[in-house]
């Protein structure tokens, strides 16, 4: 726990780095304003505070202006001057990694006030220089900026907590805070130093002070709506890249997000050959293709799984065979897999079922042993691990998905990921319907499952902040082992020691003895306002396919519910769902 405490801090930071980092980057106001916060309501939109600003005069001028006249909310005073605020934008601002800031123009466009980060620390966002410049702006615009910005560093960075610094005596900005969701955390007692035209309060012995410092945290009032068991996290950076996609990615682009996606990607798990597609089940159905599984042909897939796995098994004419699936991580048992094969079998399709990886070492040690094709299919699991290996990288091919629910989001589409040159040529011909490259000429039939430029453009833009988003899953988590691990009527899921889940739909077991069905629990959930659903069924049991006698995938299929996860959740909100399932006892 203490590892992952320290790789989450980590992560923290890095990505408030590279977020403040593209906000401030753009060197023209057409690649700015992609990047604008909207305020709600039309209140307007809180636009970044980048590079190109250092040759803006007029705010220069106007920042100076306000800092002037704000001095007296500083506990460091001195002369303002044009020169000064200039610097000031460049070294503490701009160049500064852990600080942003940002500009608020109202509703027709007029920079009326700024706010921003002052310091990030491993789990906290600071926020500073919160000003309204100007006094006629429309009333209630400074509150209205103010939870935006909230909003979305809760929803984009994900910190732990939200801190700011005001000085006591400053009683309107006191209650302004104090209306907007701020409480004082600690008082600091400042001594005040004069050190030629500047004067400088500093902390002190309680007793000496001249002024005292409050540490006032965010709390905010509880949610009433509904929480939703997934949801996506999409920041400016996604909203930039898109708008480039849906301008520029035409004609000679029209495949230049598609290309940048398939190559970070590889990069990211640690392979060499990727084909982005419309879903993960046009990436499954490409594998199998490539692989020439067809009629006769038989494909084993555990019991406890979407049916896309099984389905475009049927698709390529071959027969689905049903393994049973580990109890600990709902993954195919090896056990089971090395009992279904037949001198029939051509293929297994293990799935990394809710961001747990399967046992890939077992599984492709049996599909060694009996010459056996393996397409991992790791619809939900982008950045699970088992040991040290990224799933996606252990079989001859690998499918993801990148639907709405997904960690990682185009709406819909999919990555396949081939582990040779052949197998990747093979499958790239059939994906692009059985044309030679580069003419019309088409050699064999083949199938059309292409990914758009606009969907790689907002997948480029997520895989980009992936480390963040699992961390967060991993975050969400935790809050749930630590509050429901006590109750004995039901298990969580956790990983197994040799894996690294990114848990993406945390999951609960009722125990035999457990006083609701799942249905029952769902129902009363929902009478909380909390969204739940149940895990897949035994998919045997579907009437397209004979019955399979699989008991664990039997017991798990009609016991197990994915709890509430979207990565924008907080930790308030997954309490609530603690407390709800708490009251049920």
């Amino acid at each position: 726990m203490a590892t992952q405490t320290i790789e989450t801090h980590v992560t923290f930071l890095k990505s408030v780095e590279d977020s403040f980092e593209f906000l401030k980057a753009p060197l023209t106001y057409h690649e700015l304003f992609s990047r604008t916060i909207p305020l709600p309501e039309d209140f307007g939109c809180l636009l970044p505070v980048a590079h190109l600003h250092l040759k803006d005069e007029k705010l220069i001028h106007s920042l100076a202006k306000w800092r002037e006249i704000n001095t007296f909310a500083f506990p460091t005073r001195f002369p303002v001057t044009f020169e000064g605020t200039r610097l000031w934008l460049y070294e503490h601002v701009l160049a500064n990694p852990h600080r942003m800031l940002f500009l608020v123009l109202d509703r027709v466009g007029q920079v009326v006030g700024h706010l921003g980060f002052a310091e990030a620390t491993p789990t906290t966002l600071k926020i500073d220089n919160v000003i309204r410049g100007v006094r006629d702006a429309t009333p209630g615009i400074m509150s209205v900026a103010l939870k935006a910005m909230i909003t979305w560093a809760q929803k984009t960075l994900f910190p732990q907590k939200l801190l700011l610094n005001v000085l006591s005596d400053n009683t309107h900005a006191v209650k302004f805070y104090e209306k907007n969701g701020f409480v004082t955390d600690r008082e600091t007692p400042l001594r005040k130093e004069v050190n030629g035209d500047r004067v400088h309060f500093v902390p002190c012995t309680r007793g000496e002070e001249d002024k005292t410092f409050l540490t006032m945290r965010y709390v905010p009032n509880p949610s009433k709506e509904t929480i939703l068991t997934a949801g996506p996290s999409i920041s400016e950076r996604e909203v930039s890249y898109v708008h480039d996609a849906v301008r520029e990615g035409w004609n000679a682009q029209a495949s230049g997000s598609i290309q940048a996606f398939e190559r970070a990607f590889a990069q990211f798990i640690g392979a060499e050959h990727t084909i982005a597609t419309a879903s993960c089940h046009g990436a499954l159905h490409i594998a199998l293709a490539a692989l020439g599984i067809g009629s006769g042909d038989e494909v084993i897939v555990p019991d406890l799984t979407w049916v896309a796995s099984a389905s475009v098994i049927t698709y390529v004419g071959a027969t689905p065979i049903f393994a049973d699936v580990d109890p600990d991580t709902l993954t195919l048992d090896p056990s089971s897999l090395k009992e279904a094969i037949t001198e029939r079998t051509k293929a297994v399709i293990p799935v990394h079922l809710y961001g747990h990886p399967a046992n890939m070492e077992a599984i492709c040690k049996c599909a060694r042993e009996h010459n056996l094709f393996v397409i991992e299919d790791a619809a939900p699991a982008i950045g699970a691990k088992c040991g040290n290996q990224t799933v996606g990288t252990f079989g001859d091919f690998a499918a993801f998905s990148f639907h709405g629910a997904k960690l990682l989001v185009t709406g819909e589409g999919g990555m396949l990921v081939a582990k040779t040159a052949e197998l990747h040529e093979k499958a790239l011909r059939i994906a692009n319907q059985g044309r030679v490259p580069g003419t019309f000429w088409i050699e064999e039939i083949g199938l059309k499952y292409k990914m758009s430029n606009i969907q790689a453009a907002l997948g480029l833009a997520q895989l980009e902040r992936i480390d963040s988003l699992i961390a967060k899953k991993r975050q969400i988590f935790a809050w749930y082992k630590e509050n429901l691990d006590d109750i004995p009527w039901f298990r969580l899921i956790e990983e197994a020691p040799w894996a690294k889940s990114i848990y993406w739909m945390p999951t609960i077991v009722l125990e035999e003895e457990a006083p609701y069905s799942v249905r029952e629990l769902c129902q009363a959930l929902d009478k909380a306002k909390i969204d739940s659903r149940p895990i897949f069924p035994q998919i045997s049991q579907y009437p397209m396919w004979p019955d399979a006698e699989n008991v664990n995938a039997a017991i798990i299929g009609g016991n197990g519910l994915n709890l509430p996860s979207g990565v924008c959740l907080q930790k308030e909100d997954i309490l609530r769902v603690c407390r709800a399932l708490r009251s049920l006892s």
